[in-house]
């Protein structure tokens, strides 16, 4: 039996070869044109048994080509079989309108390849065959034998039948165990050719910075000797992992060094805070005793009231940025005028402000802000109040202050009257530390928030008349 010839149409080389090297494993001759025009040249000349045409190619495309092919009455007889990558229900269906017999993907598996050839008839279908791979019983002159005891056929008189039918059996017998072991092989060799073709495909598919894939050619290459393989890669990924690593550390270093100072802040405010707690509870403490020692005074007019002066009874902390005779200081001075009222007391009421010294970081323009508390004392940008000393006079009491000393005055119909005093920075409350190179700006701050006051006393109006007798008198007589 002559062979089976196809022809391969497609402007691919490398899917031309694929496709013809799985139909010479089926014993199938295979010519190839790389063009819809060279194959209707082709078929002037010659008639394959089939054709595998393929569908985007330039110039005449496949479908273009097989209606071509089957309205030529020479050559529309011939079995035509789309080999493309397109697939759908609606492109299957056009390529059949049009007379193909179907369409084989080129992602084709060897069972594709074998159903596809037995639709073309370029493989005898072994099914209609009419020897069957089995056969029963040799007959002779039309007649079954049937099988002797020793289980071998005869007739039943005991003979046996003759030694050519024997011999045909077993020629029978080898021929149908070759034949499977040929097709056996032939899939497996077409399997593997697939398996290939679709890895070539994979790696032809492969992102564009991937290396591209040279066409295949027919002579296998000699393998890389190991030594020649260059480590690229390994020193990429090795490079790449190391650049990731010291991201990861200067990260890690950042945020270590940021939760340090985060920490030393936060231990910072927590000694301010115990610090201001303190001095609160110290300022309740002379309050209580103040208020009791105010309320164990004789009751009565002026007459009742002892000649020495009253001592300070309250001495309040003003904090850093606030007017000195504002806010607390202004419930402070109420609270005494009223309870001198009360004791019927005649006299002044004297407010004296002293002004502390803090250790600041800052400058003139953006303003002054006190150091934190960890901050060396010689670092202070400034040590100074520059809020106490830009206000002077009126400046260092608020409205409401100021209405309070008037109200006070009138309420009492003049015997009481408060007066306002700046002591400065030269009266101290408590002594500022020796300024040293272990000093803090928290230690020196400590002290200044101390300084930064306003004092309250009450003096009686024979103190006063009786200050004003000395001072007149040592005017008039210079000589004592």
């Amino acid at each position: 039996m002559s062979r089976k010839r196809a022809l391969v149409v497609d402007d691919s080389k490398s899917a031309r070869v694929i496709l013809s090297r799985m139909l010479e494993k089926y014993d199938i001759e295979v010519d190839m044109s790389e063009s819809a025009e060279q194959a209707i040249e082709y078929l002037n000349h010659h008639r394959p048994d089939a054709i595998f045409m393929d569908h985007l190619m330039p110039g005449m495309d496949g479908l273009e080509a097989v209606k071509a092919i089957k309205g030529n009455p020479q050559t529309a007889t011939i079995p035509i079989m789309m080999y493309t990558s397109q697939e759908g229900e609606l492109y299957v269906g056009q390529a059949r309108a049009l007379g193909a017999m179907g369409v084989l993907p080129k992602q084709v598996r060897p069972v594709d390849v074998s159903k596809v050839l037995y639709e073309l008839h370029l493989l005898p279908d072994r099914r209609g065959s009419e020897e069957p791979g089995l056969l029963p019983i040799e007959m002779e002159g039309g007649e079954i034998l049937p099988r002797l005891p020793d289980g071998t056929a005869g007739r039943s008189d005991g003979t046996a039948p003759s030694s050519a039918n024997s011999v045909d059996w077993g020629r029978r017998v080898e021929s149908a165990v070759k034949q499977q072991a040929v097709d056996l092989r032939r899939f497996m060799v077409a399997s593997l050719d697939s398996f290939a073709a679709r890895i070539v495909a994979d790696v032809r598919n492969a992102p564009p910075h991937a290396k591209p894939i040279a066409e295949p050619a027919l002579a296998v290459p000699p393998p890389i000797p190991p030594s020649s393989r260059t480590p690229l890669p390994w020193i990429v990924g090795l490079s790449t992992a190391c650049l990731a690593m010291a991201v990861f550390c200067g990260l890690w270093i950042a945020d270590h060094t940021e939760l340090s100072k985060l920490r030393a802040q936060v231990a910072d405010l927590g000694a301010a805070n115990a610090e201001l707690t303190r001095a609160r509870q110290d300022l309740a403490e002379n309050v209580k005793d103040l208020t009791s020692a105010l309320a164990a005074l004789p009751a009565g007019g002026s007459g009742g009231t002892p000649t020495a002066a009253l001592p300070a009874f309250r001495s309040e902390i003003v904090p850093y940025g606030e007017m000195p005779l504002d806010r607390g200081r202004v419930d402070t001075l109420r609270d005494l005028a009223q309870k001198l009222e009360q004791l019927g007391f005649h006299g002044v009421v004297k407010v004296t402000s002293s002004t502390g010294m803090f250790c600041l970081t800052g400058n003139a323009s953006d303003g002054f802000v006190t150091a934190a508390p960890s901050l060396p004392f010689n670092k202070c940008d400034t040590v100074a109040n520059p809020f106490d000393e830009s206000s002077s006079g009126q400046l260092r009491q608020s409205l409401a202050f100021a209405n309070l000393v008037a109200g006070i005055r009138q309420r009492s119909g003049g015997t009481i009257t408060v007066a306002i005093e700046d002591a400065g920075s030269g009266r101290t409350a408590v002594p500022y530390p020796a300024r040293s190179e272990a000093l803090t700006a928290g230690e020196w701050n400590k002290a200044a928030a101390t300084n930064n006051r306003v004092e309250f006393a009450a003096e009686p109006a024979a103190t006063v008349a009786a200050v004003a007798t000395g001072m007149t008198h040592l005017e008039g007589n210079p000589q004592q």
